[in-house]
């Protein structure tokens, strides 16, 4: 999993209210066998793409220069519904690696956790205020700074957000929870040993029955 540490990049403005991880991305992709980096031309296709397949020119993922977004700025509950872990393979498949949204659905909050994305919650007013910004001057980029925990746009003062440590520390080590727990594994190991001699009934093996 590739470090998160500071992003400057074009955010791109896309304010609508829970977008759920099927308008994200459809199952059908996720099972005909697409390796998940190549899921982008399939990202968020229900609102880029018209009935006859064309791009629709009006949608902000469509536009120079938002087409080569890596910030999504989104609304209320963003990847709520299933539990589809392909919604985040896909934004990151397109190019997203920073989604900014006042809310989040749970599970997928979690999953951007274990896939090098990093979920930004901000208070409304701070996200409708990064897309102003972003909307003034489309081409300056925006800057995330994880170490920091700050995001900046032009003309604005920098806003904070908060991370549970054990997040952040992932992220900016490109680690997920595993990776996390097998860092530790001296330390486990010396639980463990410890534990053994105050508690060697627990650690006691038990004969297989044939």
């Amino acid at each position: 999993m590739t470090p998160f540490t500071v992003l400057q990049a074009v955010a791109a403005p896309l304010l609508l209210d829970n977008i759920d991880t099927d308008t994200i991305i459809r199952v059908e992709p996720l099972f005909s066998g697409v390796p998940r980096e190549q899921l982008g031309p399939h990202a968020l296709a229900a609102l880029r793409f018209r009935a006859d397949g064309s791009e629709d020119p009006d949608f902000v993922l469509n536009r120079t220069p938002y087409r080569s977004a890596h910030i999504l700025l989104a609304g209320d509950n963003f990847g709520c519904g299933s539990s589809r872990e392909g919604a985040v393979w896909a934004l990151m498949a397109l190019g997203i690696r920073c989604v900014v949204a006042p809310s989040f659905g749970d599970i997928f909050y979690g999953n951007c956790f274990q896939n090098g994305l990093l979920p930004v919650q901000l208070a409304r007013a701070q996200v409708e205020a990064l897309a102003h910004a972003v909307s003034r001057t489309p081409s300056s980029p925006v800057t995330v700074d994880l170490p920091a925990c700050t995001v900046h746009a032009p003309g604005m003062a920098a806003l904070h957000f908060a991370l549970p440590a054990r997040r952040r520390e992932g992220l900016l080590r490109g680690l997920d929870d595993l990776e996390l727990t097998l860092a530790r594994s001296a330390e486990i190991d010396a639980f463990q040993a410890r534990d053994a001699q105050a508690r060697p009934w627990i650690y006691l093996k038990t004969k297989e029955t044939p």
